[in-house]
């Protein structure tokens, strides 16, 4: 399997979310990567991308994409991007879309914030309380594996 960085799979989330007509803040992109790679590592027990996810105060946040497009703030991203020419990796992203896509940032972090890989890596931290803990892709792998099972 190839493997992409998490910003060419931001990029190609921000690519495929404008076909769809899907407005993208930072916010909701770090939560879309984040299912990419949850989904992703339970279907095929591999990473989409090895950069570390961390457990933030909004959710999980790959730091290196969250400064790509920090400028952003609240808005949404409207810069040229270059995503990946991966059919595979294009379906993938669009299922995770087909699941997503629709549903505002703030609840996709509220949604994260009940799942437990995002609740193990912070611990007994205040749901407020500023963290980088990195969120472990194992956890990730046997919790949307989980649910995976739960509806077979």
């Amino acid at each position: 399997m190839t493997y992409y960085t998490a910003e060419q799979i931001a990029d190609t989330i921000i690519h495929l979310s404008r076909e769809r007509g899907i407005e993208i803040t930072n916010l909701k992109l770090q939560k879309l990567l984040y299912y990419a790679q949850a989904w992703n590592l339970a279907f095929t027990g591999e990473p989409l991308f090895h950069d570390s996810i961390e457990a933030w105060v909004h959710g999980p946040v790959v730091p290196s994409v969250f400064r790509k497009f920090k400028g952003y703030r609240w808005n949404a991203i409207d810069c040229t991007v270059s995503p990946v020419a991966d059919a595979r990796v294009t379906a993938h992203i669009n299922s995770v879309l087909d699941a997503y896509g629709s549903i505002q940032a703030t609840r996709l972090e509220s949604l994260t914030h009940r799942e437990e890989p995002w609740r193990v890596a912070r611990g007994d931290r205040p749901v407020d309380e500023p963290c980088n803990a990195v969120i472990d892709t194992e956890v990730m792998r046997r919790f949307y594996s989980s649910l995976l099972q739960t509806q077979q």
